[in-house]
Parts: C-alpha cells; sequence; structure tokens
C-alpha cells in the first residue's frame, strides 16, 4: 500500500489556513500543521500548547505544533531585506522566515511540499502575485510550495505535477472578499472560524515606534526585554531604570508574568493602584522615582493624602517607600511612547 504524503502547513488559525489545511486533507495528504509564534505574535500559546492543539483538533480536525521562532525572527528585523510596512512590520521577511523554518521541518517529517493558506490580493503588502513569488524565490521552496486556495492564478507546484494534488479540485480564490471562503467552510461543517484581524502587535502604531526605539538603541535584543517592551505605560528613568506600570488588572498580571531575576515589583500598600515592574536598576534614585509614578497612577480617594506608600519587592525582600505623585511636568519626560 503506498504511503499516505505528508505535507507541512503554516497555520495562522485564520479561516484561510484552516481550509487550506482541510482541502489538501480531503484529497487524502496528512498535514501536519505548524503554528509560529514570537513575543510579537501568540507567544502566550507556549504555555497553553496541548489546550490549543486540543481546540484545533476538535473544532477543525487539524493536528497543530506550536513552535517558538523568536530567535532568528529578532535577529532578522535588525535588517529584513524587503524593509517595513506602515509601521515595524516586516510582513514579507516574515513569511519567508517562517516558509523557510517549515522547510527545515519536512526531512524530520519525511514531509513531500509545503502548503500556506494565501490568497493573491488578501493583503496589500505580503500577497500579491509578485510578492508570493518573492517569497517563494527567497525561502528557497519555488516549486516546493502550494498555495491550495489560490493555485489556479499560480504555475503548478511540483506536488501538482506529480498528482499528489489533483489541482482541478481545488477552490479559486482571489482578492479581499469572503464569501467563497466563508461558503466552502460550511460545506466542510465549519462555522465557528475567527475573523479576520491583524494579531501582530508589529502593525500597532505605538507599540511598533517602542520596538523601533530599542532597536535603534541597542544591538542586544533578547525576547525578555522584547516582552516588558510590549505590556503597559513604559517609562525611562535618569539613571538607566527601565519601568512599565499596568493600566489595567490584566496588564498587572502581565507585569508579574514577565518578571525576571534582578527586577523589583512596586505596588501602592494604602491604597488601589497599578503593579509596576522596574528593570535594569542601578540606582536607589530611580527607585524612588518609580515609587513617585505608581503614586501617580493610584486611584484618587477623595481627601486622601498625596503621599503614598509604595511596597517595592526584589529578590530577597521587601521595603516601604513613602512617595509624592509626580508632576505633570516630569511625567512627560520620563514617560516613553
Amino acid at each position: 500500500m503506498p504511503k499516505q504524503p505528508i505535507a507541512i502547513a503554516l497555520f495562522s488559525g485564520g479561516l484561510d489556513s484552516i481550509l487550506a489545511c482541510r482541502v489538501v486533507a480531503a484529497q487524502g495528504v496528512k498535514v501536519k500543521a505548524i503554528k509560529f509564534v514570537t513575543p510579537f505574535f501568540d507567544y502566550d500559546l507556549l504555555s497553553t500548547e496541548e489546550q490549543y492543539r486540543k481546540k484545533i483538533r476538535d473544532k477543525y480536525d487539524i493536528d497543530v505544533e506550536v513552535k517558538d521562532i523568536t530567535d532568528p525572527y529578532l535577529r532578522m528585523l535588525y535588517d529584513p531585506p524587503h524593509g517595513f510596512g506602515k509601521h515595524f512590520n516586516p510582513c514579507i521577511d516574515c513569511k519567508i522566515l517562517m516558509i523557510r523554518e517549515a522547510k527545515k521541518l519536512m526531512t524530520a517529517c519525511h514531509g513531500s511540499f509545503l502548503l500556506t493558506g494565501e490568497v493573491i490580493g488578501q493583503r496589500p503588502m505580503s500577497q500579491r502575485k509578485d510578492t508570493l513569488r518573492i517569497i517563494e524565490r527567497d525561502s528557497g521552496t519555488d516549486s516546493l510550495l502550494l498555495r491550495p486556495l489560490c493555485a489556479g492564478s499560480l504555475k503548478p507546484t511540483a506536488a501538482e505535477l506529480s498528482g499528489l494534488i489533483d489541482r482541478e479540485k481545488l477552490p479559486h480564490f482571489n482578492g479581499r472578499g469572503r464569501s467563497g471562503q466563508i461558503k466552502l467552510a460550511g460545506e466542510f461543517g465549519i462555522t465557528d472560524f475567527p475573523s479576520p484581524a491583524g494579531g501582530c502587535v508589529l502593525t500597532d502604531r505605538n507599540l511598533a515606534k517602542r520596538i523601533r526605539m530599542h532597536y535603534n538603541e541597542t544591538t542586544e535584543i533578547n525576547r525578555e526585554d522584547i516582552r516588558f517592551l510590549l505590556v503597559g505605560r513604559q517609562f525611562r528613568l535618569p539613571h538607566g531604570g527601565w519601568l512599565a506600570i499596568g493600566r489595567d488588572e490584566k496588564e498587572n498580571d502581565a507585569v508579574m508574568g514577565i518578571r525576571q531575576p534582578g527586577d523589583l515589583i512596586l505596588r501602592a500598600d494604602d491604597r488601589p493602584g497599578p503593579t509596576a515592574l522596574l528593570r535594569h536598576c542601578r540606582n536607589q534614585e530611580d527607585v524612588s522615582l518609580s515609587a513617585a509614578l505608581v503614586a501617580r497612577y493610584c486611584k484618587k480617594n477623595s481627601g486622601a493624602p498625596l503621599q503614598t506608600m509604595v511596597t517595592v519587592t526584589d529578590d530577597r525582600a521587601e521595603s516601604l517607600l513613602s512617595a509624592a505623585p509626580v508632576s505633570e511636568e516630569q511625567l512627560a519626560g520620563l514617560q516613553i511612547l
């Protein structure tokens, strides 16, 4: 009995990638989906991978694996050959990197080809016909990469020419419309699927500015500092300290979740207020200023004194500081985008 062919799929979790996996699987190919993550998109899945895999398997009948590509991604961001989009988003080089990483998995998985859910015209930067050609060329996947949702508009791939995939049985989508995809989803019995949305923080105007600034300031980029950058209000302090202050309960939890050895946690002791994380602190003045910033964002109780007691927790002990809120003038000079 012939061995079942295997395809490695880039899986975003959106409708197009779901359908790409299903239409290929419908032709008798075993699809192994890969969900790539970095601190810029879907990083939280690393801590909930088993639940995520079960959800995708139960809802869409797709076997997916989560793979962290943070390190090569951070290096790529220094100088993406195809540049950035509107903000700090290297969409073309992002796709090239992910396809290269997927190609590396083919040998271990005995894969025959790769697939993505790309559709010509769906995204203005990374899904033009000329751009799709650049992506397969620069990722070294010419003829290996099948885009089953728009294959009819592209040259046949090795999988089609060899008969692994019947080109005539693939859908033919084009442009930004979604009606065809929604109809096809219904044929597969898929009614619950994510709405199209940009999930990458590199497309967020304010967060992209923070990240670009960080890249301009240092050659020592690491994932923990990138995760720090993405949380709360951000402040750079006079002696090198770096402070993040949560804006709500969710961000307060996020601040606690990214704490590293050497970081200080600051919280108001005598009134409701935010949780703050102080990193790279080398001076007591930065600690005192951080406490004053925490005091600035505490709940303003009517008639309460301006002074706030702030608990400072380091790796070994706790201390208590009395702090008055910083002035508006001081605040403007410390806050970053």
